[in-house]
Order: structure tokens, then sequence, then C-alpha cells
């Protein structure tokens, strides 16, 4: 039986909660923190990207994250200049003081680890050669952190 009646918001819940029990797999069990950190990684990644880029990314979140992921939303400033890793990771935990302390880094690496999981492969590339050298480092270093965890 549906949960709300409506097959497209049971499918958004569903996906939706299965990238936040990913990051809730690397931070804690505590969904609100999951959903915080999620929404606050997409935004400082959306505002790094061209538009058009951003736009494709969008298309590809579940309804649900995809709604959150435009909160804010403002074409004519992106992309926002952000060249270091550094800076950028200082950024997230900026927008993340206000929950209980969470590493950034750690945050980084567990949206993009589910990005990397759940956007197309294609997709992906994409938006890792848009972003800037010392920005990919990031996702370069979410990758090694993921394969680390697995064991391989």
């Amino acid at each position: 039986m549906s949960a709300t009646g409506l097959d497209v918001f049971d499918k958004t819940l569903q996906t939706t909660n299965i990238w936040l029990n990913e990051i809730m797999d690397r931070l804690g069990p505590d969904r609100q923190v999951a959903w915080k950190v999620l929404s606050t990684v997409l935004h400082k990644l959306r505002d790094r990207l061209p538009v058009e880029l951003a736009a494709h990314v969008g298309a590809q979140l579940p309804l649900l994250v995809r709604g959150v992921y435009y909160d804010q939303f403002e074409p004519a400033r992106l992309p926002v200049d952000c060249r270091t890793p550094e800076e950028f990771t200082a950024e997230v935990a900026e927008w993340l003081s206000d929950i209980r302390p969470v590493d950034p880094e750690e945050a980084i690496a567990a949206v993009f680890g589910v990005l990397n999981r759940h956007l197309s492969e294609g997709q992906i590339a994409k938006v890792r050669g848009a972003l800037p050298k010392g920005l990919r480092m990031l996702w370069d270093g979410a990758d090694a952190r993921i394969l680390t965890e697995a064991g391989a």
C-alpha cells in the first residue's frame, strides 16, 4: 500500500531515505544531521558549478532532494569563486555550525560518496571536470576514503 497515495512521493521518500541512511552510516545515526549535511554540501557544490551543469545535476536528484538543492538558488551569481579545498571545507563547516559537531571533511566525503553511487558516471565526470583542481582534490579524497573503508 502506498504511504502517501502518490507513487512519485513514495519513490522520492524511499530514495531520499536511502541517501540519508548512507550519510548516517558515515556520520552517525541522526537523520536531521544527515539532512543538514546533504543540503549544505549540495548547496556549496551547486554554487561552484556553471548554471547549465548545476541544472543537469539537479535533474538527477530525487524530487525531495532536488527541492532542497534549488532552495535559495541564484543562477545569476554562478559559479561562485572558490579555488581551494580549505575554503570549500570552511564554508561547509560554517553552515554546519548550528548542529552537533560534524567533521566537515567527513560530511563532504559522505555526500560526494552518495553522489558517486547514485548519479550517472558521466554526470559525475562532468561535475568533477568543471571544478577547479583544488576542489577536485576533495572529490578524489572522498573516493579514496570510500575505497579504504570498503577494504579495497
